[in-house]
């Protein structure tokens, strides 16, 4: 990378609510690099010239949150295969010009279950949710080779559809999908190695903040449960499962893996993970509640 300071962020609406420059700008400066991360929040009509001006000699690229994932896909010149696959972005890399698309959910999420000791090979998987993040989530799980894969929406027609999308893009895993009415949803949760909650339910300021998705007492007694709400560190679902004697995770090492990806990309430099985890751990103990 050249000595000159470089330009990098993250694009969304809203983002004041992102830790990702705290932990991002804590890596650059661990890697003595000069770059400044920043927030990008920007209206939808901003957002086709914001992403052309990465293209400019100083920007390494940007990060892609909520709601602009899929968006910001279309004025992309390539993208990667995850990309493709998931019909999402995060992350933008700007090679001279050529603004290449990747998807680092997928990795992020993967690194996050190795992580806690989880092999999701041969699991019999449930996702609670089906929006982007659990599109994301649904290739990590087949990629890894889970067996069995089973999606549960509030609305069935959208669990429904990333089904169909997934068995038309040859997913390996088996399929099936409902609505989160549906009587054979404890069946479902009770019978799954795996399940992650991938809806907004107990995000902190929201009005589901106090809410269990489903609950823990209709797991397995070995079932373990990834949330990937990252804020707060322990959600309700979280708070829950491990006082039942289960095991379950936040979204944060997710994010912080997802990040350190994107990093790595950027920079073709490894990422100073253990500072960049200590840097979000230390910024989501400064949020206000």
């Amino acid at each position: 990378m050249s000595a000159a300071a470089w330009r990098v962020g993250v694009i969304g609406h809203p983002v004041a609510h992102s830790i990702s420059p705290r932990f991002q700008q804590a890596g650059f400066d661990a890697a003595g690099l000069d770059a400044r991360y920043e927030a990008w929040d920007l209206e939808p009509s901003q957002l086709e010239s914001h992403i052309d001006s990465l293209r400019e000699q100083g920007a390494l690229g940007a990060n892609v949150t909520i709601p602009y994932k899929e968006a910001a896909l279309r004025h992309m010149d390539g993208l990667h295969e995850t990309a493709r696959f998931v019909g999402a972005i995060n992350t933008i890399v700007n090679n001279d010009g050529h603004l290449q698309g990747y998807n680092t959910d997928v990795t992020g999420f993967q690194r996050s279950l190795s992580e806690a000791g989880v092999n999701p090979a041969g699991a019999n998987a449930v996702l609670w949710g089906a929006g982007g993040a659990a599109r994301a989530v649904a290739w990590a799980l087949i990629w890894r080779q889970a067996a069995a894969l089973t999606i549960i929406n509030r609305t069935a027609v959208r669990a429904g559809r990333l089904r169909h999308d997934l068995a038309s893009a040859s997913a390996s895993a088996a399929l099936q999908s409902f609505g989160a009415d549906d009587d054979r949803v404890a069946d479902a949760l009770r019978g799954a190695d795996l399940v992650v909650q991938c809806t907004s339910v107990g995000l902190r300021g929201s009005e589901t903040a106090a809410d269990l998705p489903f609950e823990p007492k209709l797991l397995g007694t070995a079932t373990f449960v990834v949330d990937l709400i990252a804020n707060p560190l322990e959600t309700p679902l979280v708070q829950a499962v491990n006082a039942s004697g289960r095991r379950a995770i936040g979204g944060l090492p997710m994010l912080v893996y997802q990040g350190a990806a994107a990093f790595e990309l950027w920079t073709e430099q490894e990422a100073p993970v253990a500072v960049m985890m200590d840097a979000a751990h230390d910024a989501m103990a400064g949020t206000v509640t």
